[in-house]
């Protein structure tokens, strides 16, 4: 058994955050694989629009709702899958919706809820949706214990920290002072607001306004299950049982994100399972003589050519020896004695065959046998 997979035993739910461009949802989809080949029921979770995930899952399309993947994909390619892997890529707006729907008291402020312009406007418009709308899900499907595991693509690091913080804000928004006097305002405070809000009505509306004063009303009816649900998220983030993937590449600026990310993660009590470096390129243990390889070339090549090949060669091991000081920079920052590294590909990863790969780098066994 490999050393990531050990690290993955008794984790119910793994979430892979990282900067962008890194490989995220590919590697994402990756570490499902390999889980569900193993035996275990996963659902992989991605927010990633561009739609890779179920391009490289070989389906035409997913939704905000985990489909099961046929195993036959994988049975063709030689991998015997003896689990389960369903995907799923998140749909912001009927998370939104779906999150509402369950902490109305009753269907008349459900549907008040989902008619409010206010309401609309931030459950698709308004930075961070995504990340609010990720939690939820994720809280759902952890909920519903019917996955033995759940693998879930983040946005970028640096918005993923919106993510891991999204519980405690909304919990001190609810309890926060400016929502205690708008929804109960006292004389004084009545008075000075009757001020601001007719200035602000001559710019936005006396409509907008109203919009505004009933979307605060409503959110006021889900106070208590907001809170509860906050509540839970925070707990199941810091459970033992639920760690992250740190993803980074060899470049300057992902490293820099992963160490940044890292430290976030250990300052709010959660856990790391691992440290997944991709796009590395493998690194020869001799170095490299140009003239040599042109020499042992240049009869097959003929002399030209076998130059312009030893000239790329050379410049690829200069990129292989900068990689592997970016994994040092990582594996000393974090005091991460084990990253898994990937080896750079010529293509994006857009089928089974290709996941079946980096699952043969991540877990360490041939793509002839089972994984």
């Amino acid at each position: 058994m490999s050393n990531l997979a050990r690290r993955l035993t008794n984790r119910r739910v793994v979430i892979c955050a990282g900067a962008g461009g890194v490989g995220k949802t590919t590697v994402s989809a990756a570490v499902a694989v390999g889980l569900a080949a193993r035996g275990r029921r996963v659902a992989v979770v991605t927010i990633d629009p561009a739609r890779r995930l179920a391009e490289a899952l070989g389906l035409d399309e997913l939704d905000n709702e985990p489909r099961l993947v046929d195993p036959r994909r994988f049975e063709e390619a030689g991998v015997e899958m003896r689990g389960e892997l369903w995907a799923m890529m998140l749909d912001a707006r009927r998370t939104f919706d779906e999150l509402i729907a369950q902490l109305a008291p009753n269907t008349a402020t459900r549907d008040e809820i989902l008619a409010n312009p206010v309401y609309r406007h931030l459950s698709t418009a308004v930075a961070g949706s995504q990340e609010y709308t990720a939690i939820a899900k994720l809280f759902e499907l952890d909920r519903k214990a019917e996955y033995d595991a759940i693998v879930l693509d983040t946005p970028p690091s640096r918005n993923a920290l919106d993510f891991l913080d999204a519980p405690a804000r909304l919990s001190a928004f609810l309890e926060g002072r400016a929502f205690s006097l708008f929804m109960r305002p006292t004389a004084g405070a009545t008075r000075a607001a009757s001020v601001v809000l007719a200035a602000l009505g001559r710019v936005v509306g006396v409509g907008m306004l109203d919009d505004l004063a009933a979307f605060f009303r409503l959110l006021s009816a889900l106070g208590g299950g907001l809170r509860a649900r906050a509540a839970g998220v925070q707990a199941l983030l810091t459970d033992r049982a639920v760690a992250f993937l740190v993803i980074s590449s060899p470049e300057r600026r992902a490293v820099e994100e992963a160490v940044f990310f890292a430290d976030q993660l250990a300052a709010a009590g959660m856990h790391r399972c691992g440290v997944i470096v991709n796009r590395v390129h493998p690194r020869e243990s001799a170095n490299v003589d140009v003239a040599e390889i042109t020499a042992q070339l240049t009869p097959a090549l003929g002399g030209r050519l076998a130059a312009k090949a030893a000239e790329t060669h050379a410049e690829v091991q200069l990129l292989a020896r900068r990689d592997a000081a970016a994994v040092n920079r990582l594996r000393r920052a974090l005091r991460e004695p084990d990253p898994v590294c990937l080896a750079e590909r010529e293509r994006e990863v857009r089928s089974i065959d290709g996941l079946l790969e980096l699952c043969d780098e991540l877990f360490g066994r041939p793509r002839a046998r089972a994984i």
